[in-house]
């Protein structure tokens, strides 16, 4: 009997010390070993994850799953991506099915302490706005006392409108939806009187629309929006590779670096933080478990944050939205983007 207790600890050590080694692997270990990683995305935002004519990703979240891919592989290809509903968003990382959360995601407190996640950096300032047919003659949210409003469940939209409606007494109703294409048919099929989102997806959703000068969006902004990365809980490994591959697209951009003077910044810059930052010299990649070139893999494959703003939700863009005299603007230029030191 003594003997077969004995055993069981033995068996029940074995058993929580795989356990445990199962929770603390690296992300990155598992990424490297794989292959490839997975972006946990959605299903369609315009300018940030949709899919294009030839049915390939496309927008300002999918570059930053591939500038990930470019970092630890030297190829921006290696990256699944899974598309989820909204719902799915927290445990597709929890689980292990994800390696990279990247979906136009608002930090929020509750989010970074109760889901299992670590949220990072924020690629993308946002807040929330209302869009309204023109024809209904509204000019202000303020204007819409009573008025039914589209919005995805279980988002902090619908948080946000229940705290500014009940702070404002507008006694808005919400009209809820799990998926983001069927709440913007709904609108669209005049069964809300508004729909709220981030003023960033309003402009996508409106692009969309059959007749986009048919709608407005509203003035006021009701809420701050950091729409960032997310990993799984604890895994500073991992953390640390997808928070300094963003860095480096801002300090790319900063130094003047882009995916068409890369070869030759790299070639012929004297600037110490250059060489630095694109491997030309000291050792910055070993802390990180990554080649000496990983931030020329990215600048050269992606670009800079800039060059990613400016072709998925710039001006030029489908979406036409400024970033002169927004957060989304270099901090030397008055917004929020900010690399840390490379050295």
């Amino acid at each position: 009997m003594k003997k077969a207790t004995s055993l069981l600890i033995l068996a029940s050590s074995m058993f929580s010390a795989a356990s445990y080694a199962a929770e603390t692997a690296s992300t990155l270990d598992e990424v490297k070993s794989r292959g490839y990683m997975n972006c946990v995305i959605g299903n369609s935002f315009p300018g940030f994850y949709s899919l294009n004519k030839e049915g390939e990703w496309q927008g300002m979240d999918i570059d930053m799953c591939r500038s990930v891919s470019a970092a630890v592989f030297g190829d921006s290809s290696k990256v699944k991506f899974l598309p989820v509903q909204w719902a799915q968003s927290f445990t597709s990382i929890k689980s292990g099915k994800g390696d990279m959360l990247s979906k136009g995601m608002t930090w929020t407190l509750s989010r970074d302490t109760q889901q299992g996640l670590d949220f990072l950096d924020t690629y993308f300032y946002d807040g929330q706005g209302f869009m309204v047919r023109k024809d209904l003659g509204v000019d202000s949210v303020y204007d819409l006392e009573g008025a039914t409003v589209c919005v995805l469940t279980g988002t902090s939209s619908e948080l946000n409108i229940a705290d500014f409606s009940r702070a404002n007494n507008l006694d808005l109703k919400t009209v809820v939806f799990d998926d983001s294409s069927v709440r913007n048919t709904a609108f669209f099929n005049d069964n809300c009187d508004a729909l709220t989102n981030d003023k960033s997806g309003l402009a996508a959703q409106r692009s969309a629309a059959q007749n986009p000068d048919d709608y407005i969006v509203l003035p006021e902004t009701i809420s701050k929006e950091a729409l960032s990365f997310a990993v799984k809980q604890n895994d500073s490994e991992w953390a640390n590779v997808v928070k300094w591959t963003f860095a480096a697209m801002v300090a790319a951009e900063e130094y003047g670096i882009t995916s068409d003077n890369v070869d030759q910044m790299r070639s012929e810059s004297n600037s110490p933080v250059v060489r630095r930052l694109l491997g030309v010299e000291g050792n910055l990649n070993t802390g990180l478990g990554l080649p000496q070139d990983w931030a020329y893999q990215v600048i050269k494959s992606v670009g800079n944050y800039g060059e990613v703003y400016e072709r998925n939700v710039g001006p030029n863009s489908v979406l036409g939205l400024k970033r002169e005299g927004t957060l989304n603007a270099l901090w030397k230029d008055g917004g929020m983007m900010y690399a840390k030191s490379f050295r």
